[in-house]
């Protein structure tokens, strides 16, 4: 979002050529609907990089120097012609845009953000709002104590106070990514129950991730099974979280193989 902020405010000064990725096949840098403005002097985003995108300039500016005109599609292969070895195609087009179009490129550029709730206001907790600041989420922040909350957030994260904490599961939105990592295991396990009451009723919760170590999660499975959980059920949280190999306990390292996992879910 911050991308379009940025473009949108650029108009305001000038036009730009819009170079859209449309179609790709193969091995290519960026997906389809990746884009990239490209004014006289200065760009907005990216479509990849290297020789591609440097052409896709290259061409965008003599469209630019030409005045307004119909959009262009151009197809280009990744390989030793433009010295670039993925081996695919990509099928660009290149589209006279200006501040009279702001309002329609809002709407049309506007990334689709995921659901994400985050439970713990603690150091990994701090440090994952940083990184997850950064993605293409609808971030709700949950604790039960209000004062954890810093006072400037990321435009993506909204913060809650909710006592007790795990009152905000059954508001979450559909399809919300969930992560545990409050102050206390007595928090974080009645929101895990929470969560897993939530799934057995809806089913909406496609990751439920709790941090802590694999001692923590065989005690509250084992008591979790003493509250009617069955094995398939547990099985649909993921504890310890993050991507394996890492190591580092770090909050920083933590959060970014946390996020690293929910990009592995999806976002």
């Amino acid at each position: 979002m911050q991308w379009v902020s940025h473009l949108l405010q650029r108009l305001q000064t000038g036009p730009a050529v819009l170079v859209s990725v449309l179609a790709t096949r193969g091995s290519v840098p960026r997906d389809a609907g990746t884009w990239m403005a490209v004014f006289a002097t200065d760009l907005v985003a990216t479509v990849g990089g290297g020789r591609l995108e440097q052409d896709a300039i290259d061409h965008a500016r003599t469209l630019l120097a030409r005045g307004p005109g119909v959009p262009e599609q151009h197809s280009f292969s990744l390989g030793p012609s433009l010295g670039q070895c993925c081996g695919g195609e990509v099928q660009l087009q290149f589209e006279w845009v200006s501040a009279q179009d702001a309002a329609t490129l809002a709407q049309r550029l506007a990334p689709v953000h995921t659901p994400v709730a985050l439970f713990g206001g603690g150091h990994v907790g701090q440090a994952l709002v940083r990184v997850l600041g950064l993605l293409p989420v609808d971030l709700l922040w949950v604790d039960s104590r209000d004062e954890v909350f810093p006072k400037h957030l990321p435009a993506n994260v909204h913060a809650e106070h909710s006592e007790p904490v795990e009152a905000a599961v059954p508001g979450l939105a559909a399809g919300s990514r969930v992560f545990i990592m409050s102050f206390s295991h007595a928090e974080d396990f009645s929101v895990v129950a929470a969560c897993l009451q939530r799934q057995r009723l809806q089913g909406d919760l496609p990751y439920i991730g709790l941090i802590g170590s694999k001692t923590k999660w065989a005690t509250f499975r084992h008591r979790l099974e003493a509250r009617g959980f069955s094995a398939q059920e547990l099985d649909q949280v993921t504890c310890p979280i993050g991507v394996p190999g890492i190591a580092d306990k770090r909050p920083e390292v933590i959060a970014v193989a946390a996020a690293a996992q929910l990009l592995q879910v999806g976002v």
